[in-house]
Parts: C-alpha cells; structure tokens; sequence
C-alpha cells in the first residue's frame, strides 16, 4: 500500500412497614427510584423508522462435538440515528451478531438487513477491540485509508480526515506512526476513521476493552461528542454496563448460551450527556444496578457452563 503522506490542515403502618422494610435491606432505596422498568421480554414493538431489522435469527457452527447453538431466534429493530448497546456473558454470541451485520458471517437461519438509504456511503464500519489500524501507516494515512478505497477527491480526503483528526485530539500528531501513539490514541485512530469514511451504520466491538479506566471514559467523552453532531445509528457491545448506560438509548440484554434476548431497556436520560455528570445522579446508579441484576443470573449460569466443558 502507498504510505501517500497528506498535508493536514492546520448524561402510618403503611409507613412504618415501609421503613422496616428499608433498615432490613440496604438497597431498596435504589430499586426505589424512578427508572423504567427492564422489559420482562424482549420488546415487539418496532421503531417507526428502523434502520436494522433482525428477525428470527440464529446462528449455528459445526464443531468437533457436534452444533454448537451462537444465537437463537434474535429478533430486534434499531431505529435510524439511535444509539443501541448489547451486553450480555462472554460467549453469549453478541460478537457474532455484529459479524453477521457486518456481512462478515452469514446467518444459518432469519434475517438481519440494513436499510440502504444513500448509495453514494458504505453501508457500515467496524471499530474491534484491540488495535485494529496498519501500523505501517502514519495516523493521517490510517484515517483517509477508507476515503482512498473508495475513490474520493483529494480535497475531500483533506476536508474529511482534516476533520476528524482534529475533532479526536489527533491532528498534531498526524504524521506519527502507530508505535508512537499511546493505546488511547490508536483507539482514537480508528474512531476517526470509521466515522470519515462515513457509513450509515457504525459497529463497535469491545472498543475499549483494553484501556485503563482514566482512557476509557475520556474516550467515551470524545465519541459521544462525536455522534451528537453526526447522529449515526450505532451498535455497540460492551461488557461494561457502566458504559452500556452512559452511552446507549437503548440497552440490549442478552442470556447466557445459546444468546437470546432476555431483556430490553431505554434508557431515560437526555442528551448531549457529560459521562461524570450523568454518573453521579442517584438514578444512574439505580438503573445500573437493576440492569446487573438482571444480568447477574446470565453471568453465573455461563460460568456455569464454562466449568462443565472443563470438567
């Protein structure tokens, strides 16, 4: 590949039994709270305006020991400019769900189809976790790559990258290479990229998964930015409820093996959002703690099943 180098420019009794009732538990405080409530089942209400439908899909892998199960019936609609965040066990299948949207797996049965409104974009981009950028490539070459696949003018890939760099905190370092870069800032990298190349979907795996907690929220900061300007439907999978709540309008919990959707929540809290901000009101907390305790059964049982196939 040509390591083309670019100029860049420069969130009574009744009483009494109720407080007996709170000194015996701590926590009813928090249950307490005005939160919506967690749906008991997956909702079947769809968007009026869905950008991905995905209805009765399921995924099977031919394994030594036989079919192994990754997804069963998974039916759920994603509204156009929303923000959509999956969380779920680790091997509940939540990665092989964004492959299928991605078009990088094929569903063994349903459907999973991304509504094309505009030709001229590609129709999604994937951040992964981990570092997902050429390290034989500077940071400015690393985000124009996707804009020079397709064909764009150079003054364009000027405009765009120019653009995106300097909305990251990256364009006084736009002609280092990888190894220099911190790993918050190669996250940054490949934020910066997918969103140049401008898709209409934008899939996000784990992004950041391997970063300190400091990196972390400052990088959820600086894509919320983002996306509060350029409103793209993202689905993004996370282990974090933390970040599932912060960043989502909607919240996908998904069950332990085989995954299913066990339950869906939209999430109350108005934007643009300030991620310490949000964190500190009592109703944050209150939703992240109903929301791990409906995750917390999925959690033990994929132990669980993890501990059978050792023994």
């Amino acid at each position: 590949m040509d390591n083309i180098k670019e100029e860049p420019d420069l969130e009574e009794p009744a009483q009494q039994a109720s407080r007996r009732a709170h000194r015996s538990d701590p926590t009813e405080n928090l249950k307490a709270m005005a939160v919506p409530e967690l749906a008991l089942a997956p909702s079947t209400t769809a968007p009026a305006t869905a950008k991905i439908e995905i209805a009765g899909l399921s995924k099977v892998f031919a394994t030594r020991t036989g079919p192994f199960t990754a997804l069963d019936t998974i039916s759920l609609d994603i509204a156009g400019g929303s923000f959509c965040t999956i969380v779920g066990p680790s091997g509940c299948g939540k990665t092989t769900l964004l492959r299928i949207l991605a078009g990088l797996e094929n569903p063994s049965a349903g459907r999973a189809t991304i509504a094309a409104d505009n030709p001229s974009k590609p129709l999604n981009a994937m951040v992964f976790q981990g570092d997902s950028i050429f390290p034989w490539m500077t940071v400015w070459n690393n985000a124009a790559y996707g804009l020079r696949m397709r064909g764009a003018p150079k003054a364009q890939i000027r405009d765009v990258v120019g653009h995106y760099l300097d909305r990251t905190g990256l364009l006084p370092f736009a002609d280092r290479y990888p190894h220099q870069l911190s790993g918050g800032m190669k996250q940054r990298v490949s934020i910066a990229r997918a969103f140049a190349t401008d898709p209409e979907v934008l899939l996000m795996d784990e992004p950041f998964s391997a970063l300190d907690e400091q990196n972390r929220t400052l990088l959820q900061e600086e894509l919320l930015k983002i996306w509060d300007v350029d409103k793209k439907t993202v689905v993004c999978i996370t282990h974090s409820v933390d970040e599932a709540v912060t960043m989502g309008d909607r919240i996908v919990v998904m069950t332990a093996h085989p995954g299913r959707i066990k339950s869906i929540v939209e999430v109350p809290f108005p934007r643009p959002r300030e991620v310490l901000a949000l964190r500190r009101e009592p109703a944050y907390g209150a939703l992240v703690y109903r929301i791990w305790g409906d995750l917390r059964d999925e959690v033990d049982r994929a132990r669980r099943q993890e501990a059978a196939i050792e023994a």
